[in-house]
């Protein structure tokens, strides 16, 4: 609205306009107290997107402190951009994993691709040049037609900016449940190389020195797109949908380009992208950061449509945008580094030494406020929690294990699923092979990419089974640690770090903050004692539709060190002849498995239990087999347990198992038992192998003839043709999206 009709600060107070903008009156109350006054219009909205839990996670803080940051090789762990990693030979992996759920659920193709375009500018605003995205989804069930839609766009949006970027898609993980029918979760992951001497931090120094303001144009997009992050959803929420904001991919990658160029340029002082609250974030926080202030001119911001509003400005969150620290007087060598790509590089402020941001238009002082107010003194809330009566009914809950009628039907009945079944329609839509550097593609444990110039390379992977903590929420986020560093370890590397996305439901609810709790400290006890630091994150709450929360997925993206390109090591069977060993023993563990969903259409009973020190052993025992090169292929066991991984083992390939294997009840093969392996090991590396694993049991061998035979006590109860097995697998899901459900 034009400036001379916004409401004045009386009218806000005593209409109680901040509400509608997601602030309670205690807040607003404190408001008052902190500036000796009532805001105006423009200030209300700067506090509501600041203390939105999206930018303060005024609710999750207490959580977020569980959480080990520091290693010897952390050189930036959270509160900056992106986290950083020593890797070796003067470089370093960036990293940073953000949501964009609420944005997907309305919008969902440019949802999901500013989703993308945000994780990426954290990446290279802390100088890391972006090498890899990866993604972690979840929807409702897909024989429903607004999940396929959904499905759909959001795998276009996630395909269409990165491809047009130039960055590769190289992994992920999708899961289908109908918890996630209303609200599905859309978590982005991006991984950047940098030289240790090119970090930067988005920090305000130097009292005098110049704001500017770099990349697109300032538009309408995306005003309070933080604060709509931090409520729930309802059916009225697509009326939100200015909320969403618009990506342009290509300007994506001029600012890349632009700004790794800036950043060898001494007169850059620090930089920050204007992600999640825009300008607003951005100014507040790199002037908080360095115990500053920032006075900024906003007829000076480059804007794309007339009249905007001083408050539209500060909370618009119009994408491929950068604000920028330059040292005083050297502002045209920053304008002459990016203009040969097409972008505005313009001076809109100075850095002042009253630790506040004051902000004029046209001629007036239209908001004036301590930067710590909107950052460090921010209000911080220690909500009150209660263990659900589902959760005690659980853990003493005996699931009838019922009789199987035939192994060979519910082993394909179960590749069918689409949580289990080949994701080859989705990855075939990413360009996975830009830059060149990608060795290990999606569909594997991991994906692995070189690092040109050296020996190395590094894999990465996000997981989480939300079932499992939807049971039990310390054991399943122990589970969602473990399980990455899992896959990291099947692919040769060394579990570096972790970054982490907390997608939950509303926090107020006393039982949705109990799960909280008990899945930080899991997830806080798992990075401790696997030795990966939380280096940087997001937290998602509200995720939920009309009241019907999302399960708790605290998803966990996960970096490793291949430390010589030779011990890069892949899922599937690589030699007929070769022996199979399963690392671990298979207990009847069924909750929250896949095969418990297919048996009785949910989720009950104990989720399968772990022992985190036997978790660190058998990791470093397979880890150390690997750079010992006797091991061909490896593979974690997760959803559809045993009989499924050992399917998986060698789908598109020309190769078999024969497969012996004893127990109790045929369910065991479909066990979701933690902390287990399948290996292959070539017949002249077995004594070696075997002396380096002592918890690995010999179970088979791989076959030239294409069959999957497997025997249970000396009987025969599976026997599939392994190609028949992977047309089954790969056709489910184009099959269920061209049918719209």
């Amino acid at each position: 609205m034009p400036l001379l009709l916004e409401p004045h600060a009386e009218s806000i107070k005593a209409n109680q306009l901040y509400q509608a903008m997601g602030l309670t009156d205690y807040e607003f109350t404190l408001i008052e107290t902190m500036l000796e006054r009532t805001p105006n219009y423009t200030e209300t909205g700067i506090f509501s997107v600041m203390w939105s839990e999206h930018c303060s996670y005024k609710k999750s803080q207490p959580l977020l402190k569980k959480f080990p940051t520091s290693s010897e090789r952390v050189l930036q762990g959270p509160g900056e951009g992106a986290g950083v990693v020593d890797i070796g030979d003067g470089l370093a992996a960036v990293f940073k994993i953000e949501s964009h759920n609420h944005p997907s659920a309305i919008s969902p193709y440019q949802g999901a691709a500013t989703g993308v375009g945000g994780i990426l500018r954290d990446v290279f605003s802390m100088g890391a040049r972006p090498v890899a995205l990866l993604n972690s989804l979840r929807f409702g069930e897909l024989n429903q037609p607004r999940t396929t839609y959904l499905f759909e766009e959001v795998i276009a949006g996630i395909a269409g900016y990165g491809n047009c970027v130039g960055v590769p898609t190289v992994g992920g993980e999708i899961q289908f449940d109908d918890c996630y029918q209303g609200n599905p979760l859309v978590n982005a992951m991006c991984v950047g190389l940098i030289h240790h001497h090119d970090i930067q931090v988005g920090q305000a120094k130097g009292v005098g020195n110049t704001v500017m303001y770099i990349g697109s144009k300032t538009g309408c997009d995306g005003i309070h797109g933080a604060t709509f992050a931090s409520e729930s959803l309802t059916d009225e929420s697509s009326e939100d949908r200015p909320a969403v904001q618009v990506g342009d991919p290509f300007m994506e990658k001029l600012l890349i380009e632009a700004c790794l160029e800036l950043i060898q340029s001494d007169a850059l002082i620090g930089i920050q992208d204007m992600g999640a609250a825009g300008l607003t974030s951005s100014a507040s926080e790199m002037a908080s950061k360095a115990g500053t202030g920032i006075k900024m001119n906003l007829d000076d911001v480059p804007q794309r449509e007339p009249d905007m509003t001083p408050y539209e400005m500060m909370l618009s969150e119009s994408q491929e945008r950068m604000l920028v620290i330059v040292e005083q007087g050297r502002e045209q060598e920053i304008q002459d580094l990016v203009s040969p790509y097409g972008i505005e590089a313009v001076s809109i402020g100075t850095v002042t030494d009253d630790k506040r941001l004051r902000l004029t238009f046209q001629g007036e002082m239209v908001a004036d406020i301590p930067v710590d107010a909107l950052t460090e003194d921010a209000p911080v809330y220690h909500l009150p929690s209660r263990e659900p009566e589902a959760f005690r009914t659980n853990q003493i809950n005996t699931f009838n294990v019922p009789d199987i009628d035939d192994p060979n039907v519910l082993l394909q009945d179960l590749l069918r699923a689409p949580t289990i079944a080949s994701k080859e329609w989705v990855y075939d839509q990413y360009d996975y092979m830009v830059q060149t550097n990608t060795v290990v593609a999606p569909g594997s444990d991991a994906a692995v990419i070189r690092l040109k110039g050296t020996d190395k390379a590094l894999a990465m992977t996000t997981d989480c089974n939300s079932r499992y903590l939807q049971l039990d929420p310390k054991t399943g986020g122990e589970i969602a640690v473990a399980e990455a560093a899992r896959n990291i370890v099947c692919s040769g590397a060394e579990p570096l770090a972790l970054t982490d996305c907390l997608n939950f439901g509303n926090p107020e609810n006393e039982t949705i903050f109990w799960m909280m709790e008990q899945a930080t400290d899991g997830m806080a006890e798992a990075a401790k004692q696997l030795k990966t630091p939380v280096i940087s994150g997001n937290v998602s709450l509200y995720n939920e539709t009309n009241g019907t929360s999302v399960y708790p997925t605290p998803v966990v993206g996960m970096v490793g060190l291949i430390h010589d390109v030779n011990h890069i090591t892949e899922q599937r069977a690589k030699n007929a002849g070769d022996l199979v060993y399963v690392i671990g023993e298979t207990e009847l563990e069924l909750g929250g498995s896949e095969v418990q969903k297919w048996l009785i259409g949910n989720y009950e009973g104990r989720a399968p239990q772990i022992d985190l020190d036997t978790e660190y052993q058998r990791q470093e025992q397979l880890l150390n087999a690997i750079r010992k090169g006797v091991i061909s292929s490896a593979h974690d066991v997760s959803e559809g347990g045993l009989a499924v991984a050992l399917a998986e083992k060698i789908m598109e390939t020309s190769y078999g198992l024969s497969i012996s294997l004893t127990g109790e009840h045929l369910l065991e093969l479909f066990s979701e038992t933690q902390s287990r392996f399948i290996v292959t090991v070539s017949n002249d590396n077995r004594s070696l192998f075997e002396e380096l694993v002592g918890d690995a049991m010999h179970i088979g061998h791989v076959t030239g003839d294409g069959e999957l035979t497997l025997d249970w006590n000396g009987q025969i109860v599976i026997q599939q043709n392994v190609h028949a097995l992977t047309n089954l697998w790969k056709g489910v899901i184009p099959c269920l999206v061209t049918s719209k459900g």
